[in-house]
């Protein structure tokens, strides 16, 4: 008989046992599925990597980073809107794929060839560039691979670093043209570059212009400490008044002693700024004024996430090229348009219209603020970079080998590398950790419908300002 109860007891301990076990287990996979498909837009492993270099040993001696954590749910929320342009930008290679010829073709305009072979990172540099704007945008791939390490396909790709678009569409007509792929930071109608996101979001050193992150909350710290009908009632704009036309123009658009057409433009002297390191341009000071002018210089500029971060109103100089996410910017909604052939009278409208609709004015401000905020967090320029990546990786018809002559880069020797504020600003914008959760979902390309219905919104809700019907 007491054989018969202590085995019972073993029997119901062990069911105990079981139970709280499946009990551990649900739990723990609920509150890892909550947290991924939550309110927080990323979780991070445990595993840190390490903010020290040992600067004596070279990349060749440092183990690639690889895969190491599952991912119990990988569907997390669908990337912003402005996503789905990546399917347009790669468009002219759907049909025919890419070839190692098309990719060599582009060798004669690009500045730099940058190579990712089994996470490891190889670059092949042909021309000199602006500063360092090719080595940063490399700086932000190998952080790339450090966010998402192992994920990241075999790629092989050219990337041109200067102002303007170079793969003219004139140039690639009819069925059997061989347009070569080209990442650039702009496009244009025009042009077949594929948009990728500058250099900037990482720092520009050079300019004294912190990395995005960090920028934007000193940004949106600066537009609260005025509120919105205690600003200046007048447009303001400063910057390099020599790169451009227009910017030529709006000089004159300036107050004088004979008008105020209600803007206040203020002429950088670059050499001057340069040798005070630009104390005097920090953009998180420049919130201040209700209505904040974006002008394109030589092309377009990394200025407009600036200015759109602030909550004054953006009046947007109608631009001729985009960058990666403008293209879902809505006139009236996120910004106000300004007619470039009516340039001083367009923002005196803006101005006045802005005035006397304060409410309105300042809602067309804050949206702006708002999707600047809200959809380019960092998370989603690396999700942007890795989308954009990996669907170009989709259509290479060949396997990326590393060149000869190309050199491999990593994390490290750009650290040990640069000193002074270059190094703060490279650590500064350093991945900490890995991802434990895959990038946001990739949206679906637009349908010609869906893509002639926004453009027919956009220009209506343009003309009717261009019109003054508002």
């Amino acid at each position: 008989m007491e054989r018969h109860r202590t085995k019972a007891k073993s029997q119901s301990s062990f069911v105990f046992f079981l139970a709280t076990l499946i009990t551990i287990a649900f739990f723990t996979q609920w509150l890892d599925i909550s947290i991924i498909t939550g309110s927080l837009q990323r979780t991070f492993s445990s595993q840190t990597y390490s903010e020290e270099f040992d600067c004596s040993i070279n990349c060749s001696q440092i183990s690639p980073l690889i895969t190491t954590n599952k991912v119990i749910n990988p569907s997390k929320q669908t990337c912003p809107e402005y996503f789905r342009w990546i399917h347009e930008d790669l468009r002219a290679w759907r049909d025919t794929g890419i070839t190692k010829e098309m990719v060599e073709k582009a060798k004669n305009v690009a500045h730099i060839r940058i190579i990712i072979v089994n996470g490891r990172l190889y670059t092949q540099k042909y021309k000199d560039v602006y500063q360092t704007r090719d080595v940063v945008t490399v700086w932000g791939l190998l952080q790339l691979l450090r966010l998402y390490p192992g994920r990241l396909p075999d790629l092989d790709l050219m990337l041109e670093c200067a102002d303007k678009p170079v793969i003219k569409k004139h140039d690639y007509v009819g069925p059997d043209s061989s347009v070569p792929p080209l990442f650039h930071y702009c496009g244009d109608d025009s042009s077949y570059d594929i948009v990728f996101p500058d250099w900037s979001f990482w720092g520009w050193p050079e300019v004294n212009i912190k990395p995005w992150e960090e920028l934007k909350e000193d940004i949106k710290e600066g537009s609260r400490r005025i509120k919105w009908k205690d600003k200046e009632p007048y447009a303001y704009w400063k910057g390099n008044a020599k790169l451009g036309t227009a910017r030529r123009e709006l000089l004159k658009c300036n107050i004088s002693d004979r008008k105020d057409t209600k803007a206040r433009i203020f002429a950088m002297e670059w050499k001057e700024e340069k040798k005070q390191n630009f104390r005097n341009t920090d953009l998180a000071s420049q919130c201040n004024y209700r209505y904040k002018i974006y002008v394109e210089g030589v092309s377009w500029s990394v200025s407009q996430k600036y200015i759109l971060a602030c909550d004054s109103m953006a009046l947007v100089v109608k631009p001729r090229y985009y960058d990666f996410f403008t293209r879902s910017l809505m006139p009236s909604i996120h910004y106000w348009p300004i007619d470039e052939k009516n340039l001083c009278k367009s923002i005196e409208y803006a101005v006045e219209w802005g005035n006397k609709y304060t409410k309105k004015a300042e809602e067309i401000g804050k949206d702006g603020s708002k999707f600047v905020q809200e959809n380019l967090g960092m998370e989603y320029i690396y999700d942007y970079a890795f989308h954009v990546l990996n669907e170009y990786a989709k259509l290479l018809k060949y396997k990326p080998r590393v060149p000869q002559g190309a050199v491999e880069t990593c994390s490290e020797n750009l650290i040990c590398s640069v000193k002074g504020q270059k190094r703060r600003f490279r650590k500064h914008s350093m991945v900490k950790n890995p991802s434990d959760s895959l990038p946001c979902d990739l949206p679906p390309a637009y349908d010609f419908a869906a893509l002639r219905a926004l453009f027919e919104r956009k220009e209506s809700l343009e003309n009717r300002v261009f019109q003054r019907d508002f």
